[in-house]
Formats: C-alpha cells, structure tokens, sequence
C-alpha cells in the first residue's frame, strides 16, 4: 500500500500479529536510477519476518535489475504487484495494467524468478475488466515458470475497489488440480468473522489484510484470537489506540527524522480515531501539531475526554 506500508506502519502490524508482510511496492525504474524514495522503501528489520519485497514495473529489464538489488538486502521473498490500479501506473504497462498483456506478463515473470534465488511470489486481480477475467490461466502459467506463491484480489482493474470481491473465481483457482503452489486470497477482510468464514468457504490457503489494518493493526491479532476460541475480542478502548498511535509515531520519528516523521503520520489519525463521536476537533488538533511534546498533550485530552464517555 503506498505511502502506508512503511516500517512504522508495518512495526505496529508485525506487534500485534501480522504473520507475512510486505514493503510498499517500490518502482522498478525508480529503482535502478537511485531515486531516494525508492530506495528508501528497501529498508527492512529482522524483527519484521518473513518479509517481501515488492516490486513492479513493465520493463523487463528494469524488473530483473530491480529484483537483483531486492535480493541484495535481504528479504525472504521479491513479490510482483500486478494488482495496482491506480492510473498512473496502469498507463505504463505496469500493475494491473499487464492483465491485458498475458504474454508480457509471463515472460516479465520468468525473467524475475530466472534473475534471483529467493521465492518470488505475484499479487495479482482477476483480470482487466468483467470480459477478460482470466485468473484461471494466469495462475498456472505463472505457477509453471516458477513463482512461489499467488495472491488474489478479487476484483477487475476496472472495478478498482468498488463493489464486492468475487472470491468464487479465486476458490475456482485454489481448487484447480494443476495448482500447488499456496493461494493467498484478498479484498473486503475487515472482521475476524469474515477472514474465518472466507477461508474455509473458499479452500485459500491464507488471507490477505490490506486497507482493514489502517488504523487498525490490531485486527490480525483479532483474526488469530476468533480463530483459536471462536471469541470477539472486546474493542480496543481509547487508551490501547492511542497506545498504537503513539508506538506508531514514534517509529515513524525515528525512521524519517522527528520532522518528516510527524508530517506523514497525519494521515494514520483519521483511522486510529474512527468511529468515536465529535472526534473532528482532537484530529484538527493533530494534523496541525508540529512537535512530540505538542502531540502528547493533545493524545492525553483525548484519552481524558474518551474515557469519561466510555464508563458513562
């Protein structure tokens, strides 16, 4: 997820359960001409795995450059995006924007998993739009040329993240008898019930978390619980989000500098306060905060405001 899975974000998530994660995907390009920002993203800690390094880019050359550099800092595995939608970078062949190039999308591939030895993993949607919905045939061509493991966002590039994830397609997949390699499905987990029921329903190996943990990184200790008890864990109250909150600033502090760090945490307070009332002053507050002693001052009135109304 750009500009959200980062290491702070990802330090919370690993805290409270998130089994296998991975980087923001970093542009292959950008990559391989040193630009800070892509680099940048290659940043990864031992306490962080198994961790993926993801990649993406329509250049074949660029791709296998990229990969080599991944695997020189050492991560488990190097994952393809081919699922971003986003329109600047499906207009340049590359995310989702290959699904419409089958054969690129193979020989991009294999000259990926030709370039390194650690696994290479792909995460993918189900196809460009409702009439070319070709997941089916992409799973075992990929699967044939080497990749390790396929992810499955249930949805078209043309649906971007509207409507509802089909997962019969991604289960079509799983239970196909050429198919071994583990099949991870994704989109619209948000609740412990759902990831449980999702797995079972559809046969996937795994879930994938994405948009749910914003805010909420607690959610995959939440999955974990639900599965081991059959129990909902009781919300987390204003005192344990604040306590993420804070973990959370504070890593992105010390990973971007207290200025730059304070800046781009902004955006994470919105989802850490959702759902409690009249919460639109105390995140103004915050967005307009410019040191640590400011912040704490401002968590500590919400704490003190929030616990009263929650014993009421």
């Amino acid at each position: 997820m750009e500009d959200v899975s980062d290491p702070p974000f990802r330090a919370v998530c690993k805290q409270y359960g998130a089994d296998l994660m991975y980087t923001e995907f970093i542009s292959s390009e950008g990559l391989i001409r040193d630009a800070i920002k892509s680099v940048q993203k290659l940043d990864i800690f031992d306490y962080e795995r198994p961790i993926g390094i993801q990649i993406f880019g329509g250049d074949e050359e660029a791709m296998t450059l990229s990969a080599k550099i991944c695997e020189a800092t050492g991560p488990d595995l190097v994952d393809i995006n081919y699922g971003c939608p986003v329109k600047k970078v499906v207009c340049k062949g590359a995310g989702a924007g290959i699904l419409k190039d089958l054969p690129k999308m193979v020989s991009l591939t294999k000259a990926v998993v030709n370039a390194v030895k650690i696994p290479v993993t792909v995460k993918t949607r189900l196809g460009w739009d409702e009439s070319s919905k070709n997941i089916e045939e992409v799973a075992e061509r990929l699967q044939d040329i080497g990749i390790q493991a396929l992810s499955i966002h249930g949805r078209t590039r043309t649906q971007m993240y509207k409507g509802e994830a089909d997962w019969s397609l991604i289960a079509k997949v799983k239970n196909n008898p050429r198919i071994h390699i583990p099949i991870f499905g994704n989109g619209d987990i948000d609740t412990p019930q759902k990831a449980l029921e999702y797995k079972n329903r559809y046969g996937v190996d795994g879930v994938m978390i994405g948009r749910a943990a914003i805010g909420s990184p607690w959610i995959f200790n939440e999955v974990k619980h639900f599965v081991k008890t059959g129990e909902i864990l009781p919300l987390p109250t204003i005192e344990e989000r604040i306590k993420v909150c804070k973990e959370h600033l504070l890593f992105s502090m010390k990973w971007k500098g207290e200025k730059l760090g304070i800046l781009e945490m902004r955006r994470h307070y919105a989802n850490y306060l959702k759902g409690f009332p009249n919460i639109k002053e105390f995140r103004l507050l915050l967005v307009q905060a410019e040191t640590w002693d400011a912040l704490q001052i401002i968590f500590e009135n919400i704490i003190q405001t929030y616990s009263v109304k929650e014993m009421v």
